[in-house]
């Protein structure tokens, strides 16, 4: 079987062909990558995409970062009103799929290898227990699948949009600081994502008095604020980065764990998105897992859950293939 895939987030868009083997191996092919924002709409970067492909197909599974609801979404970070079928008869594709990037992400991490995770908490794995997969990037992304008689079923979520809850008082200050910044409500999302990384740093300069490096301000000034940010965290060139760092991915490991005792995911957490994977050495430092743990009388239980870094770029769009095959067709 071959389709054509996608993963499309608010950053980058990326389309690909997925081919299936008789035993379910997923390979990817011709893939290309978008900037999101240089289209209209994704009808757009499709009819690019199957002009450029010398392999005809005529199905489409498309992962998208936003709530999917009767093949339908409205995009969350751009401004795009997706319709599938709609869609298909634009591109002449006999059908498109649409669901959720982090239900793709899901179905993915259930082809995962030991090539393709790093473990950061051991835990005590059971296959036949609920997994979570999150994932910080332009957004914060969140899905759980869960094993029944019947298979995995992907249960996607807007996690993410909950609040944000403080665990110290530095994080007090963060959110009092950040909800007169925003006019009211702050999310998860609103700090543990890209921006949120941004916001942090300036949240550490403006209110917590840390000295800001002008190399590192220019640099921001030209390059994407995140990067900067996490690359000068990693190689320990720059305090404010690395405080900055940290904050973020205690946050992170908080909103981790409380999801993984929420559904005692004993099945695993996989961190997925565009972060985790580039600040690895950071990630294993300490500060996640301690907000991860720390639940109160919880904490055995959030110990007893493992942790998985996902290193698969691909692992939207093999999802996407994946959800494709299921007979479920979640």
């Amino acid at each position: 079987m071959r389709l054509l895939v996608g993963d499309i987030g608010g950053t980058s868009t990326r389309l690909a062909l997925a081919s299936t083997a008789p035993d379910g191996a997923i390979s990817l092919s011709d893939e290309r990558r978008y900037a999101s924002a240089s289209a209209p709409d994704l009808d757009a970067l499709v009819r690019d995409w199957l002009s450029r492909s010398a392999t005809p197909v005529s199905e489409a599974s498309l992962a998208v970062a936003g709530p999917v609801a009767g093949n339908r979404c409205q995009t969350t970070n751009l401004p795009w009103s997706l319709d599938g079928d709609a869609l298909a008869a634009a591109t002449g594709l006999r059908s498109v799929r649409l669901l959720n990037d982090f239900a793709a992400a899901a179905w993915g991490t259930l082809a995962l290898t030991d090539a393709t995770r790093v473990p950061l908490q051991r835990g005590r794995f059971d296959e036949a227990a609920p997994r979570v997969v999150l994932g910080a990037g332009t957004g914060l992304g969140e899905a759980m699948v869960v094993m029944t008689a019947d298979g995995p079923q992907v249960l996607p979520g807007e996690g993410g949009h909950k609040g944000f809850s403080p665990r110290h008082e530095r994080d007090d200050r963060l959110l009092g600081w950040m909800r007169r910044t925003l006019g009211g409500r702050v999310s998860v999302e609103r700090v543990v994502s890209g921006l949120g990384l941004r916001d942090i740093y300036r949240f550490l300069r403006d209110v917590e008095g840390l000295p800001e490096s002008p190399e590192v301000r220019a640099r921001m000034e030209r390059d994407d604020p995140g990067a900067v940010i996490g690359q000068h965290a990693v190689d320990g060139s720059d305090p404010l980065c690395g405080a900055t760092l940290d904050l973020f991915l205690a946050a992170y490991g908080a909103e981790a764990g409380d999801v993984a005792i929420q559904v005692m995911a004993y099945g695993g957490v996989f961190l997925a998105g565009g972060i985790a994977a580039k600040v690895l050495p950071r990630l294993a430092g300490g500060g996640f897992l301690e907000a991860f743990v720390d639940k109160g009388r919880m904490r055995p239980v959030a110990e007893a859950v493992p942790v998985w870094v996902v290193t698969d770029e691909s692992l939207g769009l093999r999802g996407a293939a994946r959800a494709a095959l299921s007979p479920s067709r979640q």
